[in-house]
């Protein structure tokens, strides 16, 4: 298996008060919680998770320097983390998220929004996705 992926599992299997993971001899290993949530970025509750067959997505997504994404929601919980970069998401009702590399993010769900990188450097964020298998991750708002 992958480190990364040793890595990802290791967060997995601890607690939600952080795993002595020192008392266990992996002192190279540090565990910080960026973030524990029911609600999203707005303060919304996140809604139930779908039923039926559960389908987690992984998605690294890289926007350029200056570019705005078209209004969008997501019918599912996700949430990620800023790797680098800014980033502003902001909701339809002027909601405003401003957003620096290394900061979570819950995003809002069934909740019309765009992100904008009013950078220079291009905004690079990791999201999860709990969905079920045939449900859109996003769904883009028709004009």
């Amino acid at each position: 298996m992958k480190k990364a992926a040793w890595v990802f599992v290791l967060f997995f299997l601890m607690t939600s008060q952080g795993w002595a993971l020192e008392a266990k001899g992996l002192k190279r290993i540090k565990v910080v919680k960026l973030i524990q949530t029911t609600r999203s970025w707005n303060g919304g509750s996140l809604p139930a998770y779908p039923r039926g067959k559960p389908q987690i997505t992984l998605l690294k997504i890289t926007v350029a320097p200056h570019v705005r994404l078209p209004f969008h929601k997501h019918p599912v919980i996700n949430a990620g983390v800023l790797l680098q970069g800014n980033l502003t998401v902001i909701t339809e009702k002027g909601k405003t998220l401003h957003l620096k590399a290394g900061e979570p993010i819950v995003e809002v769900v069934n909740t019309w929004h765009y992100g904008i990188n009013e950078g220079d450097p291009p905004a690079v964020i990791v999201m999860v996705y709990a969905g079920t298998p045939g449900t859109s991750l996003t769904i883009l708002k028709k004009k």
